[in-house]
């Protein structure tokens, strides 16, 4: 692996390296602009919210694999699908970084995450990790290029957290995946693009399936150097602003290959944008990006938060939204995100939390999601963070 030699202090996982890069001045973190009144409570409250994800929702079968749901339903699986089981992962990385205690933890949801690798590869016969378990747990199922890249981005928050050296070759495989999932054909409307699944149920191009994979890349390149992710990243990033994101700067869902574009605002499509945005001005030192992902995070501050909205979309999605905030203000030293990510999780502690189980409750049926829990415990323990962490986000 070529390496570029000013980028080597990321390799080994330095977070005063990552947090020059950010450009944030040294007085406000010095200051602890924007940090909570109490991360010790935050971090109390994310530890609970994992506690009880464990509680009710492992699967408790040596698989390190957890359940779709508390109470399960009899046509329930046995396993969760990729997607939740990498944010129950992802809340154990993001523990880890802020308590010790919860390595051992993050080993094992690693370990489990493989369950779902499929090293012979999907339809482009490259390797990905499956939308449900393989063999012994499962029989495997359909790759989907978003919920790889989120298995991607963590594992570069891993390395850069740490220098894992074998997170980071994964990464790169991925990224090898994303984008094997270009849309080559010329003829199609809004030729381009990363497909959101290999299924052939789907033919849409989406902002979750090209913007994260725009994020991965620039993180790639960032590490080490090559030009080549780049490039991608560009050719990502260009697609989506010009065919997915409105008039008024917020991003669409996704369009079909008759270009019919699905209309949804999403929150974490979003948040994504205003990272990759973020990312590609420390790539290039070019203040264009960073003003458009200021842009960005206040058209959607302004349309989730100020004007009521936020809690119409799920948690899961609002985790992502809010650690891209977090990025840029690691970037712009500000704490009106944070502030707001804040408010966020304590209204939900407050209404949505039985002090029973731990389990948060948004469903009609009084359920709970694993990855409702999971995305709960994501935005605590990223709260409990000191802030020099913050660079080291999506």
């Amino acid at each position: 692996m070529r390496l570029n030699p000013s980028r080597r202090a990321l390799v080994g996982g330095g977070i005063a390296a990552m947090a020059t890069m950010t450009g944030t001045s040294a007085s406000a973190a010095s200051a602890g602009e924007a940090q909570p009144p109490d991360r010790s409570r935050a971090l109390s409250r994310a530890i609970a919210a994992y506690t009880a994800l464990k509680r009710h929702l492992d699967a408790q079968d040596g698989s390190g694999l957890v359940r779709e749901q508390y109470p399960a339903a009899a046509s329930d699986h046995a396993y969760s699908y990729e997607w939740p089981y990498s944010q129950v992962h992802i809340a154990a990385l993001d523990l880890a970084a802020v308590d010790a205690r919860y390595k051992a933890e993050l080993t094992e949801r690693a370990k489990a995450q493989e369950h779902y690798w499929n090293a012979g590869g999907g339809t482009t016969e490259l390797p990905g990790y499956d939308s449900y378990p393989r063999a012994p747990y499962g029989s495997g199922g359909d790759m989907f290029y978003d919920d790889n890249e989120w298995v991607g981005l963590a594992k570069v928050q891993l390395h850069l957290q740490t220098g894992d050296s074998a997170a980071l070759d994964r990464a790169r495989e991925i990224f090898d995946l994303v984008k094997s999932g270009w849309d080559t054909d010329s003829t199609h409307a809004a030729p381009g693009g990363v497909f959101w699944t290999q299924a052939n149920w789907s033919q849409d191009r989406n902002t979750v399936s090209n913007m994260p994979g725009a994020q991965l890349a620039l993180r790639l390149h960032q590490i080490t150097g090559e030009e080549g992710y780049l490039d991608w990243a560009r050719r990502f990033y260009d697609w989506t602003n010009t065919y997915l994101q409105s008039p008024g700067g917020l991003y669409w869902d996704h369009l079909d290959l008759k270009g019919t574009i699905e209309k949804t605002v999403w929150s974490y499509n979003q948040g994504v944008p205003v990272g990759v945005n973020v990312l590609l001005y420390q790539a290039t030192g070019d203040r264009t990006y960073l003003r458009r992902a200021e842009r960005i995070a206040e058209a959607a501050y302004t349309y989730y938060v100020m004007q009521g909205r936020l809690y119409t979309q799920p948690v899961f999605f609002n985790s992502i939204f809010f650690k891209n905030l977090l990025l840029l203000e690691s970037v712009t030293g500000s704490g009106k995100y944070h502030r707001a990510m804040a408010d966020y999780a304590d209204e939900i502690w407050s209404t949505m939390r039985d002090p029973g189980t731990g389990l948060v409750h948004f469903n009609a049926s009084g359920g709970t999601e694993a990855l409702q829990q999971a995305a709960f415990a994501q935005l605590y323990t990223v709260l409990a963070w000191p802030r020099e962490l913050w660079p080291t986000l999506y």
